[in-house]
């Protein structure tokens, strides 16, 4: 008889909710003896419970001295979150009772559970796929209503159907070729080889229109990286601080104030904009000032978006040397309430006051419409890849490729597009989880938190 694996023979507990001061906690408790460690804690109550139905109990240290009174409500095996029977309690919140509480849990067989561990055995257990899992965390973690929609969409597994599609229909293309290959003599399709063709095709089409995604799930989940930039006293900190609503940066007449980036996040049309806000570029004074200076750069470098702030009523600078960026670029000027230097006339610019609060509006939706972020542009994507998702479909692409590439090629062995499909057919099967991938699952659930 085989062992069952770790998490089939482990029963785990944690808090779920953040810590601190709150009106409740909850804390989890999943594994095959999770029913009997919440009996010991609550003197019997949670076998007499319907399964999904809450009951008022307490929670009793080993001298039956009561730590916390609440909800707790039982899920009895594949129905549970997990896959596997599942306790929940609900009591009042509070970094020391909810401690206790696991405290007791703990003392009475439970084992604590490590970040990720609960989607983790729901995964394994077969009630998520890996993008779904993923798509877990991607919604705990959004910030805007697209990211949300985006994690929505992945946690009811639209990814992992797209790609188990594909690897499914490629799993058949590649049956195809292996019996073409097995048994020549039996004539299986006069067009063999054109229909296997197409299939590869199909697979290939559908894998460039994940790939599509890759720059909108990078920006759903990381924000556009926004840097304001020019020179000193044009109004870049109180730029920033309009956009965010507050003031989070010093603004003063003096140059050189800002010595060193400033970063913050808002959101802007359902898009998080992680913007930037940066020393004024000129021959700095002293050494942290050039520093400063220094940092600005690197982050021009590593921009998405560039807001090229100057002085309206100032006359035109030369124009800024900038390092290497496929960084889109925005010309912005302020103080327009104090007049317009001719040498700005017809230079295209979004024409804005700080401190007027004029010209934010339309500047706003110059940053959507530059970067392609309105509804109408992204329209109902349902899918948005990650990093990883990324890296195993240009796998996939790169195989599938090369494997037309061979089968267009009457001389070279079929074999060998055969070698290159299953390849194709392993990185699209990492994606959903459909292969045995040990280290990547730990590294995708260790970035989950504790609870989840």
């Amino acid at each position: 008889m085989e062992t069952p694996p770790e998490h089939a023979r482990s029963t785990i507990a944690a808090i779920a909710t953040p810590p601190g001061m709150g009106a409740v906690a909850l804390l989890r408790i999943s594994g095959p003896r999770a029913i009997e460690i919440a009996d010991q804690a609550t003197a019997g109550k949670a076998s007499l419970l319907l399964p999904r139905t809450a009951r008022y109990c307490h929670v009793r240290d080993a001298d039956g001295r009561i730590i916390d009174d609440g909800l707790m409500t039982v899920f009895k095996g594949s129905n549970s979150y997990t896959g596997e029977d599942s306790v929940e309690f609900t009591g009042h919140g509070g970094i020391l009772v909810s401690r206790e509480v696991l405290g007791r849990f703990l003392a009475c067989g439970a084992t604590a559970a490590g970040p990720g561990e609960f989607t983790q055995r729901a995964f394994l257990n077969g009630k998520l796929d890996l993008t779904q899992a993923e798509g877990v965390m991607d919604l705990i973690s959004a910030q805007t209503r697209l990211s949300l929609r985006a994690a929505r969409s992945q946690l009811e597994g639209t990814l992992g159907r797209r790609t188990t599609e594909a690897r499914d229909q490629l799993l058949e293309t590649l049956a195809h070729l292996e019996a073409w290959i097995d048994f020549p003599e039996e004539d299986i399709d006069p067009q063999t080889g054109h229909l296997l063709r197409g299939r590869v095709h199909a697979v290939l089409t559908t894998v460039d229109s994940l790939l599509a995604t890759a720059d909108q799930g990078r920006i759903l989940r990381e924000g556009v990286r926004t840097v304001i930039f020019g020179e000193p006293n044009v109004g870049k900190s109180s730029l920033l601080n309009r956009l965010l609503g507050f003031d989070r940066a010093i603004v003063s007449d003096v140059a050189g104030t800002t010595r060193d980036t400033i970063e913050e996040i808002v959101n802007l049309h359902g898009i998080p904009l992680r913007l930037v806000d940066t020393a004024g570029v000129r021959q700095a004074s002293d050494q942290i000032e050039a520093e400063g200076i220094q940092r600005t750069v690197r982050q021009i470098e590593a921009a998405d978006l560039l807001l090229e702030i100057a002085d309206a009523h100032l006359p035109k600078p030369s124009a800024a040397v900038l390092p290497l960026t496929t960084a889109k670029r925005l010309q912005v000027l302020n103080k327009c309430d104090l007049g317009e230097h001719p040498s700005w006339h017809g230079v295209n610019a979004v024409r804005i006051s700080c401190s007027m609060d004029q010209g934010f509006d339309e500047l706003s939706d110059r940053i959507r419409d530059s970067l392609h972020l309105g509804d109408t542009d992204w329209g109902e994507h349902a899918v948005a890849i990650n990093a990883r998702h990324q890296a195993s479909l240009q796998l996939a692409r790169t195989c599938l490729l090369a494997a037309l590439e061979l089968l267009d090629d009457s001389t070279s062995d079929p074999e060998l597009a055969a070698i290159d499909l299953r390849e194709a057919l392993d990185a699209l099967g990492e994606i959903p989880g459909k292969v045995d991938t040990e280290d990547l699952l730990g590294v995708i659930f260790s970035s989950f938190c504790i609870g989840k």
